[in-house]
């Protein structure tokens, strides 16, 4: 390789490295040119997978200020590039690796942090990043709604035993002089009950000074 080619080489590599969330390097000896393609179909757009040469990657590495690759790049090497969902891409990787037994996962880095192959797979068994936001998105409604219901369910309740009593009241006056009319529905919510009866009582008639 030319000189000038390897340059171009290193410049494209560490912009790589510098423009993704992460890079997963594995040995790839012995993948078919399809499984290289079936591969980079599995990953999709959440990584680029690169066959890379150690000597030029090592440099790409430094220039991006990348550490801890140095150990790994050993052999036939292959970095899957992280551009999207680093979950999708460890699952991806994983799977592929399980079914196609050539394919070895060496090692990688997320967001600037050294991982090994154990990390990895704990990576690959979490839920995806749209799974999780979609739970966080369902938590934070159903928290908005109970919210909702929370304050709006005291006053509608109150007005309905307002109107009971009214209705009540009217058949039988006696039940606003403590009769034994019918009784009229009750709260659901003592809370309901408490905000209720302080909104009916009374105010109690000023004392007097000096009385």
């Amino acid at each position: 390789m030319a000189r000038s080619d390897k340059e171009a080489t290193v410049a494209e590599l560490t912009d790589e490295f510098r423009t993704s969330g992460g890079a997963v390097l594995t040995e790839y000896r012995g993948l078919t040119v399809k499984q290289l393609q079936d591969l980079r179909r599995a990953l999709g757009e959440n990584a680029s997978y690169a066959v890379v040469k150690n000597t030029l990657t090592k440099l790409a590495a430094k220039d991006a200020g990348v550490e801890g690759f140095d150990d790994l790049l050993v052999g036939p090497t292959a970095i899957a590039f992280i551009k999207g969902d680093a979950v999708e891409a460890a699952k991806s990787l994983r799977d592929f690796a399980r079914d196609n037994s050539p394919l070895v996962i060496k090692g990688g880095i997320l967001d600037g942090k050294p991982l090994t192959v154990a990390e990895i797979a704990k990576i690959a068994d979490l839920e995806s990043r749209e799974a999780l936001l979609g739970k966080l998105a369902g938590a934070l409604l159903a928290s908005l709604t109970n919210a909702v219901n929370l304050f709006n369910a005291p006053l509608s309740q109150a007005a309905h035993l307002m109107g009971a009593l009214q209705e009540k009241a009217e058949q039988d006056p006696s039940i606003l002089q403590g009769g034994a009319g019918e009784p009229v529905p009750a709260l659901t919510d003592t809370a309901d009950l408490g905000a209720s009866a302080s909104d009916e009582a009374p105010e109690s008639p000023a004392v007097a000074d000096g009385a």
